[in-house]
């Protein structure tokens, strides 16, 4: 069932994202190479924590991190572990936190100490389709709005865009109705209406948008080992341009002028 926010509620959500950004932002500053994605764990639960909320994603189906640490051919729900970063790695980092019982969820990508032309095309792409995703995320549009603007962008370089995982509903649970895929056809799929909070989450590979999961039951790869980078935000829909809940203040037109 998807549920409608009241002012109240998405006050509730607005504070979770704040904080999401915040301890997203000293990832981001910890990221260089020689630094363990544990490191970036232990950091991520540490000022989770000190803030009174829960790293959501800990414990999570017994998902055992407070991250997910996505590497190179790596999609998502990727395991932190104490092996060194390399120079020019693509690293994806998600992650979610849970204050006062309301939920934020967010991830970004980069490339450790920089890296080749072609995979910051990738990430920089995969940042762009969030946006416009996110410009169609209007109430009036559907879902497959936002997915067909996510996969035209993407396809028109000839990347994949992974369809096994979508994005999602969001609130007092992480993953909540509706779906969010990351393609599909304009006009189609669940109406928007105001007060829906939805997370967008555009996976785009490399290569082939065909995927599998490793041995330890959550890490996804790309079935030809092709880079995939990962983009998301929480968002409001609102009557006019969406809020982005864990991107306090930033705005979809000023990203896209």
């Amino acid at each position: 069932m998807i549920t409608i926010k009241n002012e109240s509620q998405i006050e509730k959500m607005r504070k979770a994202g704040v904080l999401l950004h915040d301890v997203l932002e000293a990832l981001r500053r910890e990221i260089e190479p020689g630094v363990t994605t544990l490191h970036l764990d232990q950091l991520a639960e540490k000022l989770i924590r000190q803030a009174g909320a829960i790293p959501s994603f800990k414990g999570f189906e017994g998902f055992p991190f407070s991250i997910c640490a996505s590497v190179d051919d790596q999609v998502v729900h990727g395991f932190s572990n104490k092996k060194p970063l390399r120079k020019g790695q693509l690293l994806s980092v998600d992650c979610g936190c849970i204050l006062d019982g309301w939920q934020s969820d967010s991830a970004f990508s980069v490339l450790v100490g920089g890296g080749s032309k072609e995979a910051q095309q990738l990430v920089d792409v995969t940042e762009r389709c969030f946006w416009l995703g996110a410009q169609q995320a209007v109430a009036g549009n559907h879902l497959g709005d936002i997915g067909h603007a996510i996969q035209t962008y993407a396809e028109s370089f000839g990347y994949g865009v992974i369809r096994d995982l979508c994005g999602h509903g969001i609130g007092t649970e992480m993953h909540e109705d509706p779906n969010v895929p990351n393609y599909g056809r304009a006009g189609r799929g669940v109406k928007l209406e105001a007060g829906m909070t939805i997370a967008i989450e555009p996976m785009i590979s490399a290569g082939t948008w065909k995927v599998y999961q490793e041995d330890d039951g959550w890490t996804v790869v790309t079935r030809d080992g092709s880079l995939c980078s990962h983009y998301e935000h929480t968002l409001l829909i609102t009557d006019g341009e969406p809020e982005i809940l864990s991107y306090p203040g930033m705005k979809v037109s000023e990203v896209l002028r």
